[in-house]
């Protein structure tokens, strides 16, 4: 009888003589969608950076200072 590998949360190895070969459109929109999903990384990091504002989380620090007093 053959072991079967499990993974730390419970998932069944998949040894390298079970897996399929992989198509070339299932490659191609693999590297599609992780090239897609980088590139809204890039843009959500680059838009936070080009309207990041510093003064918005002054008022919150107030406001949290004045509760600190009230309760402490």
């Amino acid at each position: 009888m053959e072991r079967t590998g499990f993974e730390p949360f419970g998932e069944q190895l998949v040894s390298a003589t079970d897996a399929q070969p992989r198509s070339r459109a299932s490659k191609l929109l693999l590297r599609a969608g992780t090239g897609l999903f980088w590139s809204l990384v890039a843009a959500i990091v680059l838009a936070r950076a080009a309207f990041f504002e510093p003064g918005v989380y002054d008022s919150f620090s107030h406001v949290a200072s004045l509760a600190k007093n009230l309760l402490f």
